[in-house]
């Protein structure tokens, strides 16, 4: 099983990416820390004559990516009641690429298994369902399965070690994929 750990934070060591370290720490996995590549927003041409048109960025190398992998793990802070900014233009830039047809990119989603990772401040574990079901949507738009979820509670960098729960759970989904 190859996991892709996907990490929407900008910050450096933040709580999120230490779970999601934790998650994958063993693996056969790819971790892709979205802030370091080049990803331009969505250009919405979904219904413009002759649709999307190229872009010149690192955002096919995502897609190689989702498909060379088996699970993923999008791991993001809590921004504001949702998900981050990078991990907000990965999502959007789905609409160009489901319309790829070189990648037949909904079909090979669908055979993905999918975990979200959250962390968060202030009731980070009430305030971010709302997020976990934007995951849900997300996942059901491409028909992957949303496995698990982790909202853990930390707002400066290493605080989310103090989360036994969080901990707990990461790393049992650890073992798992390590299986």
């Amino acid at each position: 099983m190859k996991v892709l750990a996907l990490l929407g934070s900008t910050r450096e060591n933040g709580n999120s990416e230490f779970l999601a370290k934790k998650i994958v720490e063993g693996t056969d996995h790819t971790l892709v820390k979205l802030s370091d590549l080049h990803i331009e927003p969505i250009v919405d041409k979904r219904h413009a004559d002759g649709g999307f048109t190229p872009v010149d960025d690192d955002y096919e190398q995502l897609v190689q990516h989702m498909l060379s992998h088996d699970v993923f793990v999008f791991a993001t802070p809590l921004y504001w009641y949702g998900m981050s900014g990078p991990m907000k233009d990965f999502f959007d830039r789905w609409s160009q690429y489901l319309r790829d047809e070189r990648f037949n990119l909904k079909e090979e989603l669908a055979k993905k298994k999918a975990y979200v990772v959250i962390t968060g401040g202030s009731s980070a574990k009430v305030k971010g369902l709302p997020l976990v079901q934007q995951f849900q949507y997300i996942c059901e738009f491409v028909g992957m399965e949303l496995e698990d979820y982790i909202i853990g509670s930390g707002v400066k960098p290493g605080e989310v070690k103090e989360d036994t729960l969080a901990l707990t759970k990461a790393e049992q989904w650890n073992t798992f994929f390590s299986k």
